[in-house]
């Protein structure tokens, strides 16, 4: 039997929301173990000058407890 435990955090990138989640997943990996799925929540832009600088992106990570 396992347990799931979930987070949630931000991902921001400046190219794309697919790069936003790859970067706040790939940051996630580094302290934690046994990920196993992401829900993305949330998405948002931010503009700089009228135009788009950053995207965000507000997900949930699952992981199994050791």
């Amino acid at each position: 039997m396992s347990v799931a435990k979930f987070i949630e955090l931000s991902g921001e990138s400046t190219q794309s929301f697919e790069d936003a989640i790859n970067i706040g997943v790939g940051k996630a990996a580094e302290t934690l173990h046994n990920l196993r799925s992401a829900w993305v929540k949330e998405q948002e832009v931010i503009f700089e000058n009228g135009k788009v600088a950053k995207y965000r992106v507000i997900m949930k990570i699952s992981f199994v407890l050791d």
